[in-house]
């Protein structure tokens, strides 16, 4: 690693620590990372000791292992969590740890693995870390997703470099998607949080009932919750410090009503889900139920996701990305969800944010549900913006609004 390299990673690791999780002194930190980022998880683990961590624990994953696994291991052994793990995680929780998830896998690693497999591990894992995952996306402690430039990855985004040129260029995207680049990228972050928050708050006073997406080969109206919460970047966890679960961020989000998504919607930029591709594919509701689900590549995998259990059959998600997005601009098509998702408008398939509904972080999972959150052991996002959507917005005296015109902010 050379020693520019070596400057930029540090500056990385102490953005995810720093701005990411927002480590504080006392805290327990777990780490999830792949065996290929060992230098960057080893950095973000001196930052978080210098944060004043506790301890820092990883967990260390390897797409070659797993593809092994998934290659040679007994049927039933993807059937099963191990117990273990999830308890693991939950002791951790207890201790209202941070967690940091460092991505890097190919989006083709389980390419040729029989979708059974694959699917019964989702189905498994997602059982076994429901409550996990509940407090999680109830805020009850800090997190954050990031991404590290793996080989066969960068090789995946940039088919026409050298191998060495593939890791680079990727390193550098991810740089500039993370504000990198500027002078003072905490600070930067800072200035990102607040636009974005200002943008959330235009869409709060406006209390829309209704969006009507409208573009080639969708036209979908998807339905709000009465107390629904646009929110943007920063979270606030249950002990009020300030996090960012997701660098890049580029979107203003919020949940939508269970049962009050109808028409058609088609996706505008590949899934990567479960180490497979699904691509230009389409999906039809009523009530809020996806009822036909179809797709040119990838088909098996995306009627899988759906299958996963009865709400994923359902949305959790709505989200608004401006075409112009830096990550929209750069021109690359990163075949993750992390990056791909705020280059473009995007929906989720599967569980709802607590904390898009008005005192949803306390409310149990009845009292959501009543109030039309969706409930999932899922939760998987879809791109479906471009320069040719336009969205509306439909307030409860029938009056519309434009929000989106030609893939940009209206409003």
């Amino acid at each position: 690693m050379t020693q520019a390299w070596k400057a930029q990673l540090e500056k990385y690791a102490e953005l995810i620590v720093r701005t990411g999780v927002n480590v504080q002194k006392g805290q327990h930190v777990f780490v999830t990372g792949a065996v290929e980022m060992a230098d960057l998880v080893r950095l973000v683990a001196a930052k978080a000791y210098n944060a004043g961590a506790d301890n820092v624990h990883v967990d260390w994953t390897d797409d070659k292992l797993s593809r092994l696994k998934y290659e040679n291991a007994a049927e039933e052994i993807f059937a099963k969590y191990p117990e273990w793990e999830a308890a693991k995680r939950t002791a951790f929780l207890e201790r209202r740890a941070v967690f940091i998830s460092l991505v890097s896998s190919s989006p083709d690693s389980l390419k040729g693995i029989p979708s059974q497999r694959i699917s019964a591990f989702q189905k498994a894992s997602g059982g076994a870390l429901k409550e996990f995952r509940r407090a999680m996306q109830a805020d009850k402690v800090s997190w954050t997703v990031v991404a590290g430039a793996g080989q066969e990855w960068a090789e995946k985004v940039f088919p026409d470099a050298s191998p060495e040129e593939a890791v680079n260029k990727l390193w550098e995207a991810i740089f500039r998607s993370v504000r990198l680049d500027a002078a003072d990228p905490v600070q930067a972050w800072s200035d990102h949080n607040d636009t974005l928050h200002k943008q959330a708050e235009k869409l709060n006073e406006r209390r829309f009932r209704k969006l009507h997406y409208r573009a080639p080969g969708t036209d979908l109206i998807v339905e709000l919750p009465e107390k629904h919460i646009w929110v943007s970047a920063s979270s606030e966890n249950e002990a009020g410090h300030m996090f960012m679960a997701n660098m890049p961020t580029e979107e203003v989000f919020t949940v939508p009503y269970k049962s009050g998504t109808n028409g058609y919607v088609s996706s505008t930029k590949p899934l990567s889900y479960g180490g497979n591709i699904i691509d230009r594919f389409k999906l039809t509701f009523e009530n809020g139920r996806i009822v036909k689900a179809e797709a040119e590549e990838g088909e098996e995998f995306l009627k899988q996701l759906v299958e996963t259990d009865e709400g994923a059959h359902y949305l959790g998600e709505v989200a608004l990305v401006p075409h112009k997005s830096p990550i929209s601009q750069s021109g690359v098509l990163f075949y993750n969800t992390l990056f791909d998702e705020n280059a473009s408008n995007h929906l989720a398939i599967g569980s709802g944010y607590a904390f898009n509904l008005e005192g949803g972080k306390t409310m149990s999972p009845e009292e959501l549900e009543q109030h039309g959150v969706n409930a999932s052991i899922t939760h998987n996002d879809f791109m479906i913006g471009s320069a040719d959507m336009d969205i509306d917005g439909i307030q409860d005296d029938g009056t519309v609004v434009p929000v989106f015109r030609q893939g940009e902010w209206a409003i």
